[in-house]
């Protein structure tokens, strides 16, 4: 057998390999990203990213793998699909008194879940290839890595006019994970955009953070202004946000092509503490410790206590004006820090 035909049998093999694993979608792509390098230089200069200096840094190690890992020649991008059966997505955000949690944040932390599937994975490789001298290293949502420029050049589906890779036939609500290899596996077809003139996502962002297709201005959109912003949230934006606590789906939810979205078959992304039920007042009374213990293990947990607060307070600033309302968010103004104090203050004035 040639090296060409050898490759390619055991590319099909790590594809075969991974649907056993229970990946929903397995591709291979090259490691030429150049072709991306002009249109995300002119979104960082244009400030789009906001805070998220990571974002700016080790520019060199996102559009030259061998940069990141040395030896790259192939990476294996995979996608696993989180949306959670009974999520009550659209009742919980029209319901102004439930704390609105964006879907992929209501089980356990993705990092961790696919980072252990991605190294038995690679294990798993090892042990079927009989070699330990093959390198690899993942990735998932870490690191200088371009994953959705990689996913979109190992045929996983186009990055839409939101700004997230689509699939014709899983929509967009999948996480994406990497592992870059020595192998020179073949890469896989790149598929076309699907969009078309479809404006929907654009239309219903809540802050009008899509300022083009497929160009996000960060700094205003609630995922964004939720959990990576860490100072107070401009008052231009508080009303919009309404009760999304915790990251922001409307783009997602219009979307036409997530009518085939995929429920996951992964336990770990199921709803945990029904928090898809979670009043913004029961979620504004949890303590610190609390907090800690409910969302230890979740990516919640990353934002910390006192943003959470922060987030809650807006929310309740939107809630539908009840005594119990006003009694919970003055129980917190002797207790909280000047940031979640300012924004109790907002949350009150509201409802003069």
């Amino acid at each position: 057998m040639n090296d060409k035909l050898k490759w390619q049998k055991i590319a099909e093999n790590i594809k075969s390999w991974g649907n056993d694993f229970g990946f929903d979608g397995i591709g291979i792509s090259d490691i030429n990203l150049k072709k991306s390098k002009p249109a995300y230089k002119q979104w960082i200069e244009s400030g789009y990213h906001g805070e998220m200096g990571y974002l700016d840094r080790h520019q060199d190690q996102k559009f030259n793998p061998t940069k990141l890992f040395e030896g790259t020649k192939s990476i294996i991008s995979i996608r696993l699909d989180y949306l959670p059966l009974e999520a009550n997505a659209l009742q919980a955000l029209k319901n102004k008194e439930t704390a609105y949690i964006s879907r992929y944040a209501l089980g356990r932390d993705y990092h961790k879940v696919i980072r252990a599937k991605l190294k038995k994975f690679i294990a798993h490789i090892k042990k079927e290839l009989g070699s330990e001298d093959i390198r690899f290293r993942l990735f998932t949502d870490s690191a200088p890595v371009l994953e959705v420029e990689i996913a979109e050049k190992a045929g996983l589906g186009w990055r839409g006019k939101h700004t997230l890779l689509l699939n014709k036939d899983h929509g967009s609500w999948f996480f994406l994970g990497e592992i870059y290899t020595d192998m020179p596996l073949p890469a896989d077809k790149e598929t076309s955009k699907h969009c078309g003139s479809c404006s929907a996502c654009i239309d219903i962002c809540p802050t009008s953070a899509i300022i083009a297709p497929y160009k996000l201005d960060a700094r205003k959109c609630i995922s964004y202004l939720t959990i990576e912003h860490k100072e107070a949230i401009p008052e231009i934006y508080r009303k919009a946000i309404g009760n999304r606590i915790y990251g922001c789906d409307d783009c997602q939810f219009v979307c036409p092509w997530n009518k085939y979205a995929k429920v996951t078959t992964e336990n770990d992304f199921l709803t945990r503490h029904d928090l898809d039920k979670l009043s913004l007042i029961d979620a504004f009374k949890l303590s610190e410790d609390e907090f800690d213990d409910k969302f230890k293990g979740s990516a919640i947990y990353r934002i910390g206590y006192e943003q959470w607060l922060r987030n809650i307070a807006v929310g309740l600033g939107n809630s539908p004006k009840s005594k119990e309302v006003i009694k919970v968010l003055r129980s917190r103004l002797l207790d909280s820090t000047s940031m979640v104090k300012e924004h109790i203050l907002w949350a009150i004035s509201q409802h003069n």
